[in-house]
């Protein structure tokens, strides 16, 4: 599982953090609202908890933000004692949850794990589509144009991965603990081979999977005056 947190009492974070990482849950910490909202734009967590009031932008308006995109995961509120306001306006926004400060960590740590088990992805769009590409997650089949082409199970979800982060580079860190799990005895050349099998099913595919030397890979159409 991976969560961001995006809290900016910085002590507070840093504790937070240590904690997740105790109980083996991958966590990105930030401490302003401009930086977490752009990390929420990364369809690499499982949970997203945002403080309510954070500088630059609130988490309100993160939670707004992530929500237009059409994203439903799953989002957890920190608000204070006295913020029923806050607590209704993010429930009518989108929010799953939200934890009143202060609170009991052991409390936090179950409602996460509550929401990463949440199924939310069975109520997000089943074709998800990228220039030529139409991946239906429901049954893993990919179509390139209107060439149907069936993945495995990890095929299929590497590229959900890709598909919902276009252009983004994502790492083999984050595809590990996303398909494999933190828990799991893969290791880096279980990405390398299964982005090399997908890359074997995508030669009809305008579109390429490229390796970002130290980095990761990124799912982008080649520039038009660079050969394939």
């Amino acid at each position: 599982m991976r969560v961001l947190l995006v809290e900016d009492e910085v002590s507070l974070a840093s504790a937070i953090g240590k904690i997740f990482e105790k109980n083996k849950i991958l966590v990105d910490v930030v401490n302003d609202g401009i930086e977490g909202k752009l990390l929420s734009d990364n369809d690499v967590y499982d949970v997203i908890i945002l403080d309510i009031m954070l500088p630059g932008m609130s988490g309100l308006e993160i939670l707004q933000h992530i929500r237009s995109q059409g994203k439903n995961v799953p989002v957890l509120l920190l608000t204070a004692k006295d913020s029923t306001a806050d607590k209704v306006a993010g429930l009518n926004m989108g929010a799953d949850d939200y934890l009143v400060k202060p609170f009991v960590t052991d409390e936090l740590i179950a409602r996460v794990r509550a929401l990463g088990r949440r199924p939310w992805d069975v109520y997000s769009d089943s074709v998800l589509t990228y220039a030529d590409l139409a991946l239906n997650i429901n049954n893993g089949e990919l179509t390139i144009g209107t060439k149907p082409v069936r993945l495995t199970s990890k095929e299929a979800q590497l590229m959900e991965m890709f598909i919902r982060n276009p252009g983004i580079t994502i790492s083999k860190e984050q595809i590990l603990d996303r398909i494999w799990g933190i828990e799991s005895n893969a290791m880096d050349n279980s990405v390398e081979i299964y982005v090399h099998y997908l890359r074997k099913k995508m030669k009809d595919s305008r579109t390429i999977i490229k390796t970002i030397r130290g980095l990761g890979y990124v799912l982008k159409e080649p520039d038009n005056d660079r050969p394939q």
